[in-house]
């Protein structure tokens, strides 16, 4: 059994696989003042519930972007599955990074990128960018010989609906989803209309301009994941692949790159 955990500014995702294949998952909130004692709680009692033995665990690979909770993840990585966790960066990912300074490119794009180019490279026939809607939305480009060469990073369309909604006065926070029709006849409508057809466009419009700059471009096979790949998706019509997993499946791959013999 892996442990796979990938730290967010909103959520911490927890993964267990059993070899290559993913038997359960589950999402805790990204809380920056928990102490490794209440995730260890957290985590081994999610593990109870689906009657996992917490001692069958052979691994632990953490990627993180929130330095506040990675301490305590590993801590109670040692402290309730008596075991290190391999945390991803740069130099461990295994994949080869065009980015200045290398370190600075957050380790979910890095972990994306590689399950990306394992799943759908083509062995270097093709560019791959993967769109990950998650608190920012990120744009990460693989090249045809499988570098990660860069990418974009927005606000996501979370942040958006609350920004609005404290700037401006008369108008409510909506909760995000596609409204009935591109005019709003309510003012939570027209917000909403804006919102998602608004950040649709946005995603077509970033996924142009990259296809164009990017060698290859026109080719380039589009891969979604994050908590509203599936509702934005349905619409933008550049991405092609929705994997909701895809964090995961990448941190699984780098542990079993890096395992010990």
């Amino acid at each position: 059994m892996l442990l796979a955990i990938d730290v967010g500014n909103t959520n911490v995702t927890i993964g267990v696989f059993d070899g290559t294949t993913l038997v359960h998952n589950w999402r805790l909130a990204a809380l920056r003042d928990r102490t490794a004692d209440e995730l260890g709680i957290l985590v081994t009692r999610l593990f109870e519930t689906t009657h996992v033995q917490v001692e069958t665990v052979s691994g632990i690979v953490v990627a993180s972007v929130v330095p506040p909770l990675t301490r305590p993840i590993e801590e109670m990585c040692g402290r309730y599955f008596g075991r290190p966790a391999l945390l991803v960066d740069a130099a461990n990912a295994g994949i080869p990074i065009d980015y200045f300074p290398p370190g600075d490119v957050g380790a979910d794009r890095i972990v994306n990128a590689v399950a990306a180019r394992e799943k759908y490279g083509r062995g270097g026939e093709v560019p791959l960018i993967v769109v990950d809607f998650g608190t920012g939305t990120t744009f990460d480009v693989i090249s045809r010989d499988g570098e990660y060469v860069g990418g974009i990073i927005c606000p996501g369309i979370g942040i958006s609906a609350e920004a609005l909604f404290q700037r401006a006065a008369r108008l409510p926070l909506v909760e995000v989803r596609k409204p009935d029709g591109v005019v709003g006849q309510t003012t939570v409508a027209a917000i909403q209309s804006g919102l998602f057809f608004g950040y649709v466009e946005m995603v077509d419009g970033l996924l142009r301009r990259i296809r164009e700059e990017v060698a290859g471009g026109e080719d380039a096979v589009v891969i979604a994941t994050g908590g509203l790949a599936g509702v934005l998706s349905s619409e933008a019509r550049g991405i092609h692949h929705v994997e909701p997993n895809l964090t995961l499946e990448g941190l699984r791959l780098i542990w079993q790159r890096n395992r010990p013999a």
